[in-house]
């Protein structure tokens, strides 16, 4: 028996705290309201794995087999994906980090399993590949374009770009796959028609990019982001000829506080949740003090403040952290209407939360967040436990 198991069946409140919690319907729902979308367009779709990184989640993803490509940030979730492609529902596999050396012999050990993709964006990059000696066949490689998110990727005005695309067309360690950007800037988008703008720039900088190629062949432009997935039903006027257009996102299944502000998603949305536990009340400053502190919930904000909301009464937040505590304070934020609120009450802490007391927290973003619990507690409907999954670790 593992840790884990005499918590199934048992209702979210007797988790141990803090614990990560996960709603197994909304996830579903996320998921195929997206490939939905996917499908009426008919363009391919890569899901990224780095949210909750598992199998369970993955399959979803996939839509079992629907579609057969992921991205990943790490190698444990390359490594992790394996089993899928043991299944049969799973071709390749997408490394989105611009490569570097160390990396190499892992992902050479990977490939005997499962396709893998290299991402670039730096001519040093084929430098890399073409001193290392440990393939035996050239890299399909992705060269990133910045579309405005300034992460990664080259930006299309930049003269390195056709450079670097004739370099890659004339190295033997490398074969181009496509081109990929993604607007992680979209995260700032609070309407769908700002949503739309993105997604357009994003689908004009991948094609603008594969002008650049010599010859006229079939590459893949890839896009996307959980905010312009959201509104990837409007991208049908965009399309481009003679290209095959491919969307990623990951965040979709879970949704978090930061996509909750971009107004494209509703809180009812977000899948997951952190349990914690009110360890200690203080009436002379109107606080209470739970065990999730930045460790359990990251640093990150968004248009509601704090880092992370209490869901039945989201007025109160967590408005200061250290490692492992949490400081509950009165947070009115813009739009509390969305939580249902339309009045500040229960002002007072000493009258709202008592010690022991178990409070269920929307978190800022689920991916770090997600990121720090070694097993997600899934739970139905009616928040009773039904299964415990155990994510993909480390890097």
């Amino acid at each position: 028996m593992t840790s884990y198991e005499p918590y199934i069946g048992k209702p979210v409140t007797d988790l141990p705290t803090p614990a990560l919690v996960l709603s197994k319907p909304t996830i579903e729902r996320n998921v195929k309201q997206l490939l939905q979308d996917v499908e009426k367009l008919g363009i391919a779709f890569r899901p990224h794995v780095k949210t909750l990184k598992s199998l369970e989640v993955t399959r979803m993803m996939l839509g079992n087999g629907q579609h057969r490509r992921i991205v990943a940030s790490t190698l444990p979730e390359i490594e992790g994906a394996i089993p899928l492609a043991k299944e049969g529902i799973l071709d390749e596999c997408l490394y989105s980090m611009p490569i570097y050396p160390t990396v190499l012999p892992r992902l050479v050990k990977v490939s005997q399993s499962l396709k893998v993709l290299l991402m670039i964006d730096n001519e040093q990059h084929i430098d890399v590949l073409e001193k290392f000696t440990g393939a035996s066949t050239p890299w399909p490689v992705f060269i990133k374009i910045d579309v405005g998110t300034r992460r990664a990727g080259i930006v299309n005005s930049s003269s390195a770009l056709p450079a670097l695309v004739q370099r890659v067309e004339q190295s033997s360690a490398v074969d181009l796959y496509g081109f990929y950007c993604h607007a992680g800037h979209s995260y700032a988008c609070r309407t769908e028609e700002s949503a739309v703008s993105v997604l357009k720039e994003e689908v004009e900088g991948v094609v603008s990019a594969s002008k650049h190629l010599n010859t006229k062949r079939k590459v893949v432009v890839s896009i996307g982001s959980t905010p312009t997935a959201h509104v990837v039903s409007e991208l049908r006027e965009v399309l481009p000829e003679g290209l095959e257009l491919e969307l990623h996102a990951g965040n979709y299944p879970c949704n978090d506080l930061q996509q909750v502000s971009t107004g494209l998603v509703p809180p009812t949305a977000q899948s997951v949740r952190v349990l914690t536990e009110v360890c200690s009340v203080y009436p002379e400053r109107n606080e209470a003090l739970v065990n999730a502190g930045t460790i359990a919930l990251s640093k990150e904000t968004s248009e509601f403040p704090g880092y992370g909301r209490v869901i039945d009464r989201p007025q109160w937040a967590v408005v200061r952290t250290s490692q492992e505590h949490g400081i509950l304070g009165l947070s009115p934020a813009p739009a509390l209407s969305h939580f249902g609120v339309n009045e500040v009450k229960d002002r007072k802490a000493e009258e709202t939360f008592k010690v022991g007391d178990k409070v269920l927290l929307y978190c800022q973003h689920a991916c770090i967040t997600a990121a720090n619990f070694p097993v997600y507690y899934v739970v139905d409907e009616g928040d009773v436990v039904r299964e415990a999954w155990v994510p993909w670790k480390g890097w």
